[in-house]
């Protein structure tokens, strides 16, 4: 080993590059939000670094927030954007339901841009995640009787969550992450309000598809469009589930004695 080679390996034993370098493994969605890290001993080997350096890299992540450490219970990302289901915003959104249509507008600028950089940059591995996602979404959808709408939507999040995180873009990935209660809702209300519906169900399983052969096929293109036409066709379905229910109250209203 050259004297540069030792010392760019020592240099990465020291505590801060330790951080450092967990650090980009959480940026670059290896141990993501919530997740339990592996414990010392195999993080010691996979670094090759010593304990001590370890634990204090730990310690230098705790102090920025970025990791929580229990007694006993090791050592778990933490949220870095954060947004649980009891903050002030969730209840908020909770509270008026139309912001399910802001939110669905967000998810196409969002998710449209991570299906063409997905389509771009994702590596083999990448592909077979997201294979594998698609999957068990359209298998549990073929299969499942009667189908359970919780366990559909967080399927269908996952299946869009491996595409966000083949987009290799760290920002875009954990921004998406950060919203996970928001954007499940919206997968939630269109799997409980659409899928029961025979028209509406077909089209999102055909939309899914070619969404994931695009993204496979490595066509950029054509993956940011589908994507796109997936939640602006979701978003008008539901706008007019409204609009139906909506007249249908007028006219019962008309209908009673007052």
């Amino acid at each position: 080993m050259t004297l540069s080679n030792e010392k760019r390996v020592a240099g990465r034993r020291t505590p801060e590059n330790v951080a450092a370098r967990l650090e980009q493994l959480i940026l670059d969605g290896v141990f993501r939000p919530g997740q339990l890290l592996p414990s010392e001993r195999r993080l010691c080997e996979r670094l090759k670094v010593s304990r001590a350096s370890l634990r204090e890299g730990l310690r230098i992540l705790r102090s920025k927030q970025i990791i929580d450490t229990r007694q006993g219970h090791g050592s778990t990302v933490a949220s870095l954007l954060p947004m649980h289901q009891h903050s002030p915003l969730m209840h908020l959104f909770n509270d008026h339901p139309r912001t399910l249509f802001d939110l669905l507008e967000v998810r196409a600028l969002l998710e449209g841009e991570s299906a063409f950089l997905a389509a771009r940059r994702g590596t083999s591995m990448d592909r077979v995640l997201i294979t594998r996602r698609y999957r068990e979404m359209a298998d549990y959808a073929e299969q499942a009787e009667p189908i359970e709408v919780e366990r559909l939507a967080r399927l269908d999040h996952a299946f869009h969550l491996a595409i966000s995180q083949a987009s290799h873009n760290p920002v875009l990935v954990h921004t998406l992450q950060s919203l996970t209660d928001l954007l499940l809702s919206s997968v939630f209300a269109s799997v409980k309000h659409l899928y029961h519906r025979e028209g509406p169900r077909e089209m999102i399983n055909r939309q899914h598809a070619r969404l994931h052969d695009a993204v496979v096929a490595g066509d950029a293109e054509q993956a940011k469009r589908v994507a796109l036409e997936h939640l602006t066709s979701i978003s008008e379905l539901l706008r007019e589930l409204e609009a139906e229910s909506e007249r249908l109250e007028r006219s019962a209203m008309r209908i009673e004695s007052w």
